[in-house]
């Protein structure tokens, strides 16, 4: 009678030992997802919200390429923390920051500044000057076409409308959507991955110098049409505006 009882016993147990395995959970419960307003992953924020336009890691793609050893030579840490925050008006830059009516807080900002950073090469800048982000002075518009031929028309053409290595730089849907700070940079800068070479390498042995730049914007910005994509009445088709544009 007592082995039976015993039986019973260790069979109830059993059962309930069955019973409560089963109610635990067969596989371990994910953590909950991070709050998009906490991620300051400097690869997951670029990769979100950069780049698409700036390619991975920086390389370049629809615009300049933010690891360019030059453009971080001259671009200095609250110039790129401004284009990031505020965007830039008139062009596909538009403002990330919470501030300006984006989505990243000014941590997410500073994680991507500090990021950006990193993959600066002091190094390979050391025995050359570039010339600076900003102007130090006007550009001359008359001078600017005689800077171009001597530095951007055998790319470009000898009117900027296009060449057989590149594009037009007058086009006034390009012009449209690039600010004046945009062409100086770009001047500068060059874009690597498309074969254009920076200030020091459009004609070999004589680097553009700040004034050489500036001039040759001028004359670009100068190229501007007043309202890109509307007709125009005769002879005000090359109508410029100047000073509009960050």
């Amino acid at each position: 009678m007592n082995r039976r009882i015993w039986l019973a016993s260790c069979g109830l147990a059993i059962a309930a030992a069955m019973t409560g395995c089963n109610s635990l959970p067969l596989e371990p419960v994910d953590p909950p997802p991070q709050r998009p307003d906490r991620v300051l992953n400097f690869g997951t924020l670029y990769s979100e919200n950069c780049a698409a336009c700036h390619g991975e890691r920086g390389q370049g793609g629809a615009v300049i390429a933010l690891a360019s050893p030059v453009y971080l030579a001259i671009a200095s840490d609250e110039v790129i923390r401004k284009v990031i925050t505020n965007g830039v008006p008139g062009t596909p830059m538009s403002a990330f920051a919470q501030s300006a009516g984006g989505m990243l807080t000014d941590e997410q900002v500073s994680a991507l500044v500090n990021g950006i950073r990193q993959w600066a090469q002091p190094g390979k800048l050391a025995a050359v000057q570039p010339p600076p982000y900003a102007a130090d002075t006007p550009g001359n518009v008359q001078r600017g076409p005689q800077v171009f031929q001597m530095y951007c028309s055998s790319c470009h053409g000898p009117d900027g409308k296009g060449g057989k290595k590149a594009g037009s730089v007058v086009d006034p849907s390009y012009l449209a959507l690039v600010s004046d700070q945009d062409l100086r940079t770009i001047v500068i800068v060059g874009r690597p991955e498309f074969g254009a070479p920076d200030w020091r390498n459009d004609l070999p042995g004589h680097p553009m110098t700040d004034q050489d730049v500036s001039d040759v914007v001028a004359w670009l910005q100068a190229q501007r049409v007043r309202y890109p994509g509307q007709p125009y009445p005769e002879g005000q088709a090359g109508s410029a505006t100047r000073g509009g544009k960050p």
